[in-house]
């Protein structure tokens, strides 16, 4: 699962002629679910969106507030386009999940991030329309983040791995590695490429 979170000043989605999601001070967040996705990455990347210390403080101490500690908002646009790969110049979107499956995981994180925040302070696009999304990023500060699942060859390999190991061994690494795999950049990083 990827999310591109910028900080925005205000954000909003246009379907045709109808605002369908707008917010002041806070979040947007471009939402990108793969193939392989589980509600373990889900859960992850709900729980970085809502703790990432993205904002000032009251005496302007840097980084030190999440969007919560801000009661700020939250505005996710769903993006397959997140999951690409490249054929030469060609965009390729066979690592996305499919519609019917990724409306209900995009439903689901939206009424977890409500759950763990606030339902009224969180608001979104429309799913699988065409959207213009306009977006005042405050900065910029722009937070690429990845949680990868395991493919299905990642899956054989670690099944092949732990038949190898001792029941100890397997035990203690899973203890030690207690978070899905992730991908993220400082927290200086900015723009979208």
């Amino acid at each position: 699962m990827k999310a591109i979170i910028q900080r925005v000043m205000k954000a909003s989605v246009t379907v045709g002629d109808e605002v369908v999601g707008s917010i002041g001070r806070g979040l947007c967040v471009l939402v990108g679910i793969s193939r392989y996705d589980t509600p373990k990455e889900m859960e992850y990347i709900v729980r970085k969106v809502l703790n990432l210390r993205l904002f000032d403080d009251d005496g302007g101490k840097r980084w030190a507030k999440n969007v919560m500690d801000k009661q700020f908002e939250v505005l996710c646009v769903s993006q397959f386009t997140l999951c690409v790969t490249l054929k030469g110049n060609k965009p390729d979107f066979h690592e996305a999940m499919g519609p019917d499956l990724s409306q209900q995981m995009y439903q689901e994180f939206l009424k977890q991030l409500g759950a763990a925040y606030s339902p009224d302070k969180v608001q979104d696009g429309k799913f699988g329309a065409y959207m213009q999304v306009d977006i005042q990023n405050d900065g910029p500060v722009t937070i690429p983040l990845e949680c990868v699942p395991a493919g299905p060859n990642d899956v054989k390999k670690a099944d092949k791995r732990a038949g190898k190991q001792s029941t100890s061994n397997v035990k203690s690494d899973e203890a030690a590695d207690s978070s899905p795999s992730e991908s993220q950049s400082s927290p200086g990083a900015s723009g979208l490429t």
